[in-house]
């Protein structure tokens, strides 16, 4: 797979719920990011945060440029590091989809300067994304309670 960025009509137009027209390929049900996503997204940019960080990227099959998942920073970096979230679409879990996109997220990361560690929060019960987390070796660090109650692992990839 490889990353598509989403400018910002794109993220525009999925914050009203349309498909923007400048997509790469087709989207897989479920592949294109959640709105809270975009509308993260949208209010980061409008805040004057830099657009490499606040962005979100669709993760397109090479093959056939079916759009089979979402993913991106969630902020700028803090302290020296950045949090990342992603997810792909149902039919096309387990495929090393999401393996190849965070993997190509971290390297983007450790590519600008002062980043020395990436994050990833995940629920305990996800362990599909634990499992691509432990596969790159990222390390478990403590958990956290999110804002709707729900506990997380910190997941560290330290340069």
């Amino acid at each position: 797979i490889y990353l598509y960025s989403l400018s910002l009509a794109d993220l525009h137009a999925l914050a009203v719920g349309n498909s923007p027209a400048s997509l790469p390929g087709h989207a897989a049900d479920g592949a294109l990011p959640p709105a809270f996503v975009v509308e993260r997204s949208l209010r980061q940019l409008v805040e004057g945060k830099d657009p490499e960080w606040c962005s979100t990227f669709l993760g397109v099959r090479d093959a056939d440029s079916t759009i089979v998942g979402a993913c991106g920073f969630k902020d700028e970096p803090a302290e020296g590091c950045v949090e990342i979230g992603y997810g792909v679409a149902e039919e096309y879990r387990k495929q090393g989809i999401a393996t190849t996109a965070v993997s190509e997220m971290v390297r983007i990361a450790f590519d600008r300067a002062g980043v020395s560690a990436v994050l990833a929060r995940i629920s305990p019960d996800n362990i599909g994304s634990t499992r691509v987390v432990q596969a790159l070796g990222f390390e478990a660090g403590g958990t956290v309670i999110d804002d709707d109650g729900e506990p997380l692992v910190q997941w560290f990839m330290r340069r």
